[in-house]
């Protein structure tokens, strides 16, 4: 497999997943803070109070990346580590230490790809109604002109949110990840602010720097009922999970099928002018992709984001499932891809902003044989190609994670990172698939004197 030249390769993270230091320097409290105290919420009690404890080791870390062959660093910008309380006071050492951050990527060759937004609320905003009610948006709009204004001298490319359905539907809906609500309004009103915060925030920056290169991350999946799930229960859940996010903010309205499915819970939500907001020209746009959802009737009842559907479970009917009982779906990637293509007429340029899987291996004599993740990542990069060669306009590949860290509400469990962390020592160790990616990228490169 061949990529074009300037192809970028990197590797993603997010700062509430690995940084730590959650009580250092002023940093405010974010509503993951809280849900990781609440007893039950996260397995084996685990909280992000050291995580990786990449607050401390970023240096060493951004260099392990870079001797790995990445030439980007795709990580997220903690809102309460810049601004406690979510607005008004700056903390300058919170600012400082994205400073810090950028300098160093660069300096190593690792362009920077922020993420202003990868679920951390500040609690301080929470408190004061978070997501559900309208001010958040603008609020979030004055912190990204503010991060703006501090690191686009240095920074291309932004990202403003990081998968707002699962801030949405996950957090207020199914509530097994923060804050922890079961509520479709909520969850619902949820969705349309934060797709409201991304519009306002994305004028906010275009004002600051018309340079930018601005887009969102979302996490589109194809959608496949299995006996048992009717059409109607696929098409519901198609557009909650895809629809309800991509027409918006590329066609500038919302489904209207979804908007009646939902109609019970919309009331005035949405005011004029804010679809107009929410379409801001992207430049990029970047694409989380896992597996297709492969709907199954459910067993037992279980957590279910996806209001006014019928419930159903993810099924797992693949040779190769993942530790989180995932199936591997590489072929739906292309899918995917080729399906934006063909839908939505002046798609911006994508990038596969996450992709990975969980899967636990041992350390044996200094080595992480993680043969499965390298079969997922194979599978997959060949469908990216595959895709890339029907003409799909790709510019870049972030595999997920760089680090093992703390995988939301499923705690220290599950290793997505292809660099193993010991969470006793913190001694980091690129597991085999690290070792295979860095051969993979130098490999894929054109020759030295291609056009």
């Amino acid at each position: 497999m061949r990529f074009p030249v300037g192809f970028v390769w990197g590797a993603a993270t997010s700062a509430f997943q690995i940084e730590g230091a959650s009580r250092e320097d002023g940093k405010g409290p974010s509503i993951w803070d809280t849900f990781c105290r609440q007893p039950g919420r996260v397995a084996a009690g685990a909280t992000g109070d050291v995580a990786i404890d990449h607050y401390h080791r970023h240096r060493e870390d951004l260099a392990l990346l870079a001797e790995l062959g990445y030439g980007a660093y795709r990580f997220s910008i903690s809102w309460p580590r810049v601004l406690p309380l979510g607005r008004g006071t700056v903390s300058r050492a919170g600012l400082g230490f994205y400073d810090q951050l950028v300098d160093e990527a660069l300096e190593l060759g690792l362009e920077p790809y922020p993420t202003l937004y990868h679920w951390d609320l500040p609690q301080a905003l929470q408190d004061e109604g978070g997501w559900p009610t309208r001010g958040t948006a603008a609020w979030f709009s004055d912190y990204a002109a503010l991060m703006i204004e501090r690191l686009g001298d240095r920074v291309t490319r932004w990202a403003t949110l990081n998968e707002p359905w699962c801030a949405a539907f996950l957090g207020h809906f199914a509530g097994i990840h923060a804050p922890g609500v079961q509520d479709a309004r909520a969850a619902v009103a949820s969705s349309h602010h934060l797709l409201l915060g991304h519009g306002l925030a994305t004028a906010a920056m275009r004002a600051a720097r018309p340079d930018a290169q601005l887009g969102i991350v979302v996490n589109p999946a194809p959608v496949v009922g299995l006996d048992g799930i009717g059409d109607d229960a696929v098409r519901r859940v198609d557009g909650l999970r895809n629809r309800w996010f991509l027409d918006p903010v590329l066609t500038g309205s919302y489904p209207k099928d979804v908007l009646d499915d939902l109609a019970a819970v919309l009331d005035d939500l949405i005011e004029p002018g804010d679809l107009d907001t929410i379409a801001a020209p992207l430049d990029w746009l970047g694409v989380n992709y896992y597996h297709d959802l492969l709907l199954e009737p459910p067993v037992e009842p279980e957590p279910w984001p996806y209001p006014f559907a019928p419930p159903a479970h993810t099924a797992a009917r693949t040779e190769l499932v993942t530790d989180l009982s995932w199936p591997v779906t590489p072929n739906g990637l292309a899918d995917l891809l080729r399906h934006l293509r063909d839908t939505y007429p002046g798609l911006p340029p994508l990038a596969v902003t996450e992709n990975g899987a969980a899967f636990t291996d041992p350390l044996v004599d200094g080595r992480i044989a993680d043969d499965r993740r390298i079969t997922y990542l194979a599978g997959h990069l060949e469908a990216l190609a595959s895709a890339m060669a029907d003409g799909v306009d790709v510019f870049g590949y972030f595999v997920w994670s760089a680090f093992d860290n703390l995988e939301w509400h499923d705690g220290y469990r599950p290793r997505f990172g292809v660099i193993h962390v010991d969470y006793e020592t913190m001694v980091r160790t690129p597991k085999d698939s690290a070792l295979w990616l860095r051969e993979f990228i130098d490999s894929s490169r054109p020759p030295a004197d291609a056009d």
